[in-house]
């Protein structure tokens, strides 16, 4: 096992879904556990691997399917890990043996020869489409950064699906795991290893829809509107289904020590925010100070990419997981509603900023704008409550400095984004 894991930490550092900590990842093994595969494909080794990854300042956990096949039966193509004496290790999710696999495990029901597609493009987790013949296409999502307890994407999903929303996708089943406590070697630790639900063949995001839109200078009030009206049926149902408290004394303190945690985190990443502190921190003070709503489970990573556009269905929620970088227990506790519209009214700035980078000279401005109060209009309709004020500035400007950091770290070239929109929201 040293071997392989010798071969993980080579190979971790360069997928889109690893955290990057700054250090060579130490890699130690929770759980390595064998998994019954088909039995017509007698080379294959199937196994599920939990790694913890020391590097950071607390482990970070990894779910790492494997395939171990002898080199000369090798599939292609395969993303292939290594080698092994005369074994190659292959990443699962790229491998009919471990895709065989895990359908029976989350779809016991489904065929077992349902051709197996690999999403593309995604960062966080591996998708993995099944398309069942005659049947109704699954997309099975892996999660590849695991925590214990219940994924909030399999918990709030399933709850409104199970109350019959027509904003999220049909449910088709989890798969759990237990591993090693990475802080207890004598406990065990247990959360959601894997989710499939509905795949919709086709059909366009909402960021794909809005764009298009913006680059062909097309009117989005009215899109913009239903999303609102969606987005507000949503709130309404998670706030009947989950507990929904009021925001006291100790919730406000842990919301707004967060702001100033990724405030501090993004001062010192991104020196262009340096002299805009003392506006921000003035704004944050101005949302704490205002009326707060009762807090309520939220998406929690809400923009236009987390939405499909389903014909004769509307628009469809995707992805409750909430944002990557935020610890599970943040993302799981009550929050506002507020900040999922804040994160929409962002992404709407997002489009105009992305046709001004594929386009220079080209000002999509006047579009978000339009489309931004569309959204709030149709959100306002639907929930009964006007959602504007200093609350909401300072949940927007709270995720402009997150997208700060995210862009300082991964795209550079987005940075004005954020910045444009951080100078903006500290000086109106």
């Amino acid at each position: 096992m040293s071997s392989a894991l010798a071969l993980l930490a080579d190979w971790l550092p360069h997928q889109r879904w690893f955290t990057v900590t700054g250090r060579p990842p130490r890699l130690r093994l929770l759980a390595d556990v064998p998994i019954e595969h088909a039995a017509a494909d007698d080379d294959a080794r199937v196994r599920l691997l939990i790694v913890a990854d020391d590097a950071a300042p607390r482990p970070l956990v990894y779910q790492i399917p494997l395939v171990e096949r002898a080199a000369a039966s090798l599939p292609r193509p395969a993303a292939v890990i290594g080698s092994i004496d005369d074994r190659v290790l292959i990443d699962g999710p790229h491998d009919a043996a471990f895709a065989t696999a895990l359908l029976r495990a989350v779809a016991p029901a489904v065929a077992d020869d349902a051709p197996a597609e690999v999403l593309r493009g995604e960062q966080s987790n591996t998708s993995i489409i099944f398309r069942p013949p005659g049947g109704t296409p699954i997309i099975c999502k892996v999660f590849r950064q695991v925590s214990e307890g219940l994924n909030p994407d399999i918990e709030l999903q399933s709850a409104l699906a199970r109350a019959g929303s027509r904003h999220v996708p049909v449910v088709v089943g989890a798969l759990e795991g237990t591993w090693e406590d990475p802080a207890d070697a004598g406990a065990r630790a247990g959360g959601s290893l894997a989710f499939a639900q509905e795949f919709f063949p086709g059909v366009q995001d909402a960021w794909r829809a809005a764009l298009g839109a913006a680059q062909a200078d097309e009117e989005f009030g009215a899109p913009a509107e239903a999303l609102g009206r969606a987005t507000a049926e949503v709130h309404r149902d998670l706030a009947r289904l989950f507990p929904a408290p009021v925001a006291g004394a100790a919730a406000r303190t842990a919301i707004t020590a967060a702001w100033e945690r990724r405030l501090s985190i993004a001062v010192a990443e991104v020196p262009g925010l340096l002299p805009h502190q003392a506006a921000i921190r003035a704004r944050y003070a101005d949302g704490a100070a205002a009326e707060w709503p009762e807090l309520q489970r939220i998406h929690g990573d809400y923009h236009l990419g987390q939405v499909l556009q389903v014909p004769g269905r509307g628009w469809v929620l995707l992805d409750f997981e909430g944002e990557p970088m935020r610890p599970i227990a943040e993302r799981r506790a009550p929050d506002l509603a507020l900040r999922d519209v804040a994160g929409m009214l962002r992404s709407f700035d997002y489009v105009a900023g992305s046709v001004a980078q594929e386009h220079p000279g080209a000002d999509a401005r006047e579009w978000a704008a339009a489309a931004r109060a569309g959204f709030l209009r149709g959100y306002s309709r639907a929930r009964g409550i006007e959602p504007i004020g200093p609350l909401l500035d300072a949940l927007e400007l709270d995720k402009a400095v997150y997208e700060a950091i995210y862009e300082s770290r991964h795209r550079p070239g987005w940075l004005p984004i954020p910045l444009a929109a951080i100078d903006r929201l500290v000086t109106r």
